[in-house]
């Protein structure tokens, strides 16, 4: 088999479209959750903490001496960068909560709608009696 009839069953594959489509989806749903956070949950958390900003800490290690720069530790963004993906992942937990609510709602929608699986069970073999007769 040629390696470029192997690449064609490859990328024609179901699956690998299917992936491309989700990470497509998920970069654009990366965006939307940036945007939420960044400009609907953090001003007023900006208010609430005083407006600290932790990425501006840091430890210094070694002095800058001429062209060399200094060597620092830099707490700050690693603390900053920690309470950012808290509050991102708390955001995503709380969008998931509220998308599976809808989702039970459906299914209980439709659970309502179908006759339980032993009803139509005994009506086929109500059914089947009838016909033997």
């Amino acid at each position: 088999m040629s390696i470029l009839k192997e690449f064609k069953e490859f990328a024609i594959k179901g699956n690998v479209i299917d992936m491309a489509v989700g990470i497509i989806i998920g970069a654009a749903f990366g965006k939307i959750v940036s945007s939420l956070v960044g400009d609907v949950v953090m001003p007023p958390i900006g208010v609430l903490i005083g407006g600290i900003d932790f990425s501006n800490l840091a430890i210094t290690v070694k002095e800058a001496a001429g062209n060399s720069p200094a060597v620092v530790i830099s707490y700050g963004k690693f603390i900053q960068t920690v309470i950012d993906f808290t509050i991102i992942a708390f955001v995503i937990f709380i969008a998931i909560k509220g998308i599976n609510s809808l989702k039970r709602k459906e299914e209980k929608a439709v659970e309502a709608q179908a006759p339980p699986a032993q009803e139509v069970l005994l009506a086929e073999i109500r059914d089947l009696l009838k016909e033997r007769k």
